[in-house]
């Protein structure tokens, strides 16, 4: 099947091309669920599928170097199961094995959804998501996504990070900046692309739908399609839970992960349209760096000079509207988190921990070191 003709898209206001419209009653969903060792979390994943109000046409789960009994629990929960040959690309790898066989098989109106293993979809994931895509304005439909139980205090401090950036998505009505790898809904024509387009070389990577070099496939995925000239949404109705990362050690190693991949992801695609925004952000989180070095260094200034801590009403004023901020952001997750945030001090370390990763990511992609998972 070839890719729909540049004549057949039609123009959004924003300049953006579209696809054309579908009936979402027409719409086959064929999932793909990439997992390594994930015998605790495969079969509540399988679950949120079958319970959709639209559950998937055929489920996929590509059981990756595993070492457990990933492949059998799937299997047992009704999923085809497909192993891995000789992968040494990790997520992106595995997918695109499956996808290079997937793809030309599927019709111009078939949607492939892609979600991590220790992901939860909530029931009108697939419907919604169908729905936006049928539309023809949008090529991929990512969900919005708080965090699993569990994890003690880093559980519920990145529990309350996600609120917060699920609220951001609401007020931005959708407008994200990602299509994270918990989930995501892709128009197929929009994925043949994707890999037309690595052939001829006009985007990075090889002629497969994810680039094996990166550190964050979904990021620099999200990239590709805005070059393309299509647009991706976030609604408010695509949500859905994902496992949160146990311990301090694990999550400073997926931040520092997530922000080196997101600034070589940057690197790789330069100065353009699509990205001058995203490095805009790039810029803000460094200022962020400065204002917090400052407020140390003024702090630890105080301390050493007058043997305890002036009260200036600038940095008082300022504290006063962290407070409410972190209170006011985190509303969705009950009273008791609000009062808990308004404390400042808990949530200035966890600010603390997440810009120490964040400055290491600024390092190690400044000095051009190997990049690791």
């Amino acid at each position: 099947m070839s890719l729909p003709a540049p004549g057949r898209h039609r123009h959004a206001r924003d300049g953006k091309r579209g696809l054309p419209a579908a009936d979402p009653a027409r719409m086959r969903v064929l999932a793909l669920i990439p997992a390594r060792d994930e015998t605790g979390q495969i079969a509540e994943t399988l679950a949120s599928l079958r319970h959709q109000e639209r559950p998937p046409d055929h489920i996929t789960v590509i059981a990756d170097n595993c070492t457990d009994e990933t492949a059998a629990y799937a299997h047992l929960c009704g999923a085809d199961i497909v192993e891995t040959r000789r992968n040494r690309h990790r997520k992106a790898g595995a997918l695109n094995q499956v996808l290079d066989r997937l793809l030309p098989g599927c019709g111009p109106d078939d949607a492939v959804l892609v979600m991590d293993a220790d992901s939860a979809l909530d029931p009108g994931f697939v419907r919604h998501g169908l729905a936006y895509l049928a539309s023809g304005r949008y090529a991929a439909v990512g969900g919005t996504f708080s965090g699993k139980p569990g994890g003690g205090l880093p559980g519920m401090l990145q529990r309350n990070e996600y609120a917060r950036y699920a609220r951001d998505v609401r007020r931005l009505d959708g407008r994200a900046l990602v299509l994270t790898g918990t989930a995501a809904l892709f128009r197929a024509a929009t994925l043949r692309e994707v890999v037309a387009a690595r052939a001829a070389g006009r985007l990075p990577g090889g002629p497969h739908v994810y680039d094996v070099r990166v550190l964050t496939e979904d990021n620099e995925l999200t990239l590709a399609i805005l070059h393309l000239g299509l647009r991706i949404v976030c609604p408010r109705e695509c949500t859905l839970a994902t496992e949160v990362m146990p311990t301090w050690r694990a999550l400073f190693r997926q931040r520092l992960r997530w922000k080196r991949g997101a600034l070589e992801n940057l690197a790789d695609y330069g100065w353009t349209p699509v990205t001058r925004r995203y490095w805009g952000r790039q810029l803000t989180a460094l200022l962020g760096l400065a204002v917090i070095a400052v407020y140390l260094v003024s702090l630890g200034w105080s301390l050493l000079v007058t043997g305890g801590v002036r009260i200036s009403p600038v940095w008082t004023g300022a504290t006063a509207v962290f407070m409410v901020e972190r209170a006011v952001t985190v509303r969705d997750r009950g009273p008791v988190q609000m009062a808990l945030a308004a404390l400042v001090v808990v949530e200035t370390a966890y600010d603390l921990f997440l810009q120490a990763a964040q400055l290491r990511a600024f390092c190690e992609a400044a000095l051009n070191s190997e990049r690791k998972w």
